[in-house]
């Protein structure tokens, strides 16, 4: 007897809907499985064997083929051991197949038959309510991820004899109630509050929060720069549920969506060691997943100790920041990931971290100081839109009992430039001014006389590309976008201008 059931493959960061046939005939007792299935999907024989026998259901002494179509769609990981398992019972006639009519199934089984969490649940089940079906039977702890899709019925699935009691209509099953997808708080881990001193630099953060710019720290070792960068997700504004749900399908692919966290509100902070090859930076693998730069979508990608990171590693990261996206190319076919990141930087001036400190002198010879600085190439740097300097905190300010501004008021005054933002961009699919292409800033970033004439001027002194140029008139809309002015004036391309890098700076 011939049986299908419907399962799904995740590509990329999409569902693939997967018809599981299975079809029983007599012969030698096995199980084939074809279908470009990977090793994880072969083990599913023994897995599927073992566990429809230890849930007290008969196995069919025959031969079993498992068809996954379409063929031509790569499959793996263990999500199919449910969907098999339940082909076998419809084939063995244990199991009316009614009753899997306009059903997606995915789970992974122990071998005692109970079910296991899958990764990816909630890009399937996306596409499951796009292809058509009403219902999908999920793995217990992943079904308020499932809920998180409206139009569903979701089904819990403890394990395999309870979802055949179920079918059977000998037990009841409890429903997972949709969730309903409200926007929530933001979780603040370091407030800027605490930070002592260093105006100037939350300035600079404040001003890159406000319109997704991206930012390099430099200064000598312990003078805050990985605690100011750690509080930067706080100032952020709020995620919409439209960017939630982005989010949280990226973290349900690479299985790293907290336990109990069915829906990711807070925006990501990414902190990659240095060691990091490219492949975990930007994604990769036989058939790629997202890597870093991915997983800090509308978030933050904080590298520490920047001219530590290899070459290879640093230059892969020019496209990204440019398209906010990467394309990851195989033999198979090209996989395209979202990379909508801001990066914040930081880095010591030279190799001993001193290199124009007024207290601690610098041991390294202005060769090694150079060289350290060439670490970084210039079309790098180049896209790095604010550049400040992090000095050392004095006693005074360190001892001071008084707290700073706290970060809730900060994101207050972020989030009202951004929504200025979005207002003016809204028509261009846009929506902050780092995201602006030519053709936005020749419309929106307009200089009067004495602004054009301090531009010229800049330009020729600081040798500014015309990416530069670009960005030192989106970074001033941001400012004056902070400040309620609908026109750039020269005190907001000033602030602009001094954010550009000076090499050697002391």
């Amino acid at each position: 007897m011939l049986a299908r059931v419907y399962s799904c493959a995740v590509i990329g960061l999409e569902g693939v809907v997967v018809e599981v046939e299975v079809d029983t005939t007599p012969g030698l007792p096995m199980m084939i499985i074809v279908g470009l299935p990977d090793a994880a999907v072969q083990e599913s024989r023994e897995r599927v064997q073992s566990a429809v026998k230890n849930a007290g259901l008969p196995y069919p002494r025959k031969r079993v083929t498992v068809n996954l179509a379409p063929a031509s769609v790569r499959k793996e990981g263990p999500a199919y051991d449910l969907p098999i398992a339940l082909g076998v019972l419809v084939a063995s006639e244990l199991v009316p197949p009614e009753s899997l009519d306009s059903s997606l199934v995915i789970g992974e089984l122990s071998l005692d038959g109970s079910v296991r969490h899958v990764r990816g649940v909630l890009p399937m089940a996306a596409v499951a309510r796009e292809q058509g079906f009403k219902r999908v039977f999920v793995p217990e702890p992943d079904s308020a991820e499932a809920a998180l899709i409206p139009g569903l019925e979701v089904v819990p699935v403890k394990s395999l004899n309870h979802l055949v009691a179920y079918l059977l209509g000998e037990e009841p099953v409890a429903f997972s109630p949709p969730i309903s997808v409200e926007e929530g708080g933001i979780t603040v881990l370091t407030d800027f509050c605490e930070i002592k001193g260093q105006e100037h630099v939350k300035r600079a953060l404040e001003v890159a929060a406000a319109g997704g710019h991206n930012v390099l720290m430099t200064g000598p070792p312990g003078s805050g720069k990985t605690l100011l960068a750690r509080a930067m997700p706080a100032i952020l504004p709020t995620m919409s549920i439209e960017e939630a749900l982005d989010v949280t399908r990226i973290y349900s692919i690479a299985d790293l969506l907290p336990p109990e966290v069915p829906l990711i509100r807070s925006r990501p902070f990414r902190s990659p060691h240095h060691t990091i090859s490219h492949a975990g930076l930007v994604g990769g693998g036989n058939w790629p997943h997202p890597g870093e730069i991915s997983l800090a979508h509308r978030g933050v990608l904080f590298l520490d100790e920047l001219p530590e990171f290899g070459p290879r590693v640093l230059e892969v990261l020019r496209q990204p920041i440019e398209d906010k996206v990467v394309t990851i190319s195989r033999a198979q076919g090209s996989l395209t990931f979202p990379a909508s990141f801001m990066m914040i930087a930081a880095m010591n001036p030279c190799p001993c971290g001193y290199y124009g400190d007024p207290v601690k002198p610098c041991t390294c010879s202005a060769g090694m100081v150079t060289k350290y600085q060439k670490r970084i190439s210039g079309p790098l740097l180049d896209r790095i839109d604010i550049h400040v300097q992090v000095p050392r905190v004095e006693y005074d300010k360190l001892s001071d009992s008084r707290l700073g501004e706290p970060s809730s008021v900060i994101r207050q005054r972020v989030e009202a430039a951004r929504s200025i933002q979005r207002e003016r961009l809204n028509e261009n699919g846009l929506t902050c001014n780092a995201d602006m292409r030519p053709a936005e800033v020749r419309r929106f970033c307009t200089l009067d006389a004495a602004s054009a004439g301090l531009m010229k001027t800049a330009m020729s002194q600081l040798q500014l590309s015309a990416r530069a140029y670009h960005r030192v008139l989106k970074l001033a809309r941001t400012i004056a976008d902070l400040a309620g002015c609908e026109r750039i004036a020269p005190g907001h391309l000033a602030e602009a201008l001094q954010y550009r890098p000076r090499m050697n700076e002391a």
